[in-house]
């Protein structure tokens, strides 16, 4: 007999790393290539990633701290006096933190004018829709297509919000969405609020957690490779000389356009851009799934031109929305939808109804597991002793208190006292199978009582037929007894 042949792990990580077959190599030139990126952690092969994902993990593991033990990576050793500067990725460190913070600091002599803060305004909201409608729905995570003048317009305006290029920027994203929080995604939530935000960004990373994601699509992209190649330069003129020459040539104002439009409006931008990875992962709800740290708040949407729906993004990452209702804000979704009704976007893609909603329904389902795993249901029927009818009259005679009720005894003889009906009438039950009585005859119970009722469980009757749901059990012989005085 023939055996189903298993996945090629190897095999599988390399199509998933894209290193099945040639690809395109993109390189930038000058510094730009190294901006807020590290080629250490993405060179990694994906016979590599295929051996940590196999049993040869925990040997790895074991070799490699023994190598470092004795000559550990700067990521892995304490910050002290003498090595705090290895820790710091400085060229990270003057764009996003250096950089903002002069910029900040200059607001104090530097007065804008207003023209200046509407062209800031209007370059952020430009800058910030390249980001989420291009660099991450439509490249990261191709949930459309695009036009050539829309891929353009994102190219160019992304680069001056001075997060990386498209290609560094979209890989780095599909490898947090490959390994969310674990030791391989760039921005692991689970090493806290700053990381996540900044931190990863600012220190230098462990090389041996290095990963890689397919991007042959990106390669394929002639307007991915030129902005890469070119990406110091796009980004020097879209984020600082573009606002200062229009500022400066139409109303005399080159400093506060370069300070405003171009150091300010960067920062504003990047702060934005980092709390999807940080305050996506911290603050709000999971409606379709809490194995991971991604969540759902308005306040992160607010702030992030809508990609604040984290949750649903993490379960459905090539839906071009981020949020499904009309309250819900999303303006990039509006965007994407606007531009393909120009014809400038086509091909958005969404999940099916169906999918989303058995997504949420299973939430649901496993908040309620988990509360009523916390609560007293009664014994379950398998763990109860089985007694015939005999035994429970025996029984009778030395417990008092014992009732059948749906071929199952239980002990009543502590509810006497609290029993609503008093206890005359449930002491004419004792001894006695009171299944119709307590299922209609005299009291149809509602479902509280019957749950109650479970908990007093001792046996069950042989060849009863019993079930654990009781009051499926009583609704049955009600529905029964009007369909038969229906007949009559």
């Amino acid at each position: 007999m023939s055996s189903v042949d298993a996945v090629d792990i190897t095999e599988a990580n390399s199509v998933a790393a894209g290193t099945n077959a040639p690809m395109k190599r993109i390189v930038a030139s000058g510094i730009g290539g190294r901006l807020m990126g590290s080629k250490s952690m993405y060179d990694v092969t994906a016979d590599q990633i295929a051996k940590d994902n196999l049993a040869l993990l925990l040997e790895k593991d074991k070799k490699a701290k023994a190598k470092y033990a004795s000559n550990k990576h700067i990521s892995e050793q304490p910050w002290t006096r003498e090595n705090w500067a290895q820790h710091i990725n400085w060229l990270n460190f003057v764009l996003v933190f250096a950089i903002p913070v002069m910029g900040l600091l200059s607001t104090f002599w530097v007065t804008p004018r207003i023209e200046t803060f509407a062209l800031a305004f209007i370059l952020y909201v430009f800058s910030g829709l390249s980001i989420t409608a291009g660099y991450h729905r439509l490249w990261a995570h191709r949930a459309y297509q695009a036009r050539l003048p829309v891929r353009l317009f994102y190219a160019f305006f992304g680069a001056g919000s001075v997060e990386g290029s498209i290609k560094w920027w979209a890989h780095s994203h599909r490898i947090h969405h490959r390994y969310t929080d674990t030791v391989r995604d760039p921005y692991d939530a689970r090493q806290g609020f700053w990381y996540s935000h900044m931190g990863w960004m600012l220190t230098v990373p462990n090389p041996r957690y290095k990963a890689r994601a397919d991007i042959t699509d990106l390669s394929d992209d002639w307007v991915v490779r030129a902005q890469h190649r070119h990406y110091l330069m796009v980004m020097a003129f879209s984020g600082f000389l573009l606002p200062s020459l229009i500022a400066g040539y139409f109303w005399g104002d080159y400093l506060g356009g370069f300070i405003y439009g171009g150091i300010l409006k960067v920062f504003f931008i990047q702060q934005a851009t980092f709390c999807v990875n940080s305050l996506a992962h911290w603050i709000g709800v999971q409606p379709f799934d809490d194995k991971r740290t991604p969540r759902d708040h308005f306040l992160t949407a607010f702030v992030t031109f809508g990609e604040g729906y984290h949750n649903f993004h993490h379960e459905f990452p090539s839906d071009y929305r981020n949020a499904l209702k009309w309250y819900q804000y999303d303006p990039t979704k509006h965007v994407i939808y606007l531009t393909s009704k120009l014809g400038l976007a086509y091909n958005l893609k969404t999940f099916s109804q169906n999918a989303i909603e058995q997504g949420l329904v299973q939430q649901q389902q496993k908040k309620l597991d988990a509360l009523r795993a916390n609560l007293n249901w009664g014994i379950p029927l398998s763990d109860l002793p089985l007694w015939d009818k005999t035994q429970f009259f025996e029984k009778s005679k030395e417990q008092k208190g014992l009732v059948i009720i749906s071929g199952i005894v239980h002990d009543v003889s502590g509810f006497l006292t609290e029993h609503p009906g008093g206890q005359a009438l449930i002491k004419t039950s004792i001894g006695k199978d009171a299944t119709v009585a307590f299922n209609g005859g005299v009291y149809a119970h509602s479902n509280a009582a019957h749950n109650v009722l479970a908990t007093m469980r001792v046996a069950v009757i042989r060849d009863s037929g019993a079930t654990a749901d009781t009051y499926d059990r009583q609704l049955e012989m009600i529905a029964a007894k009007k369909e038969k005085e229906g007949q009559a």
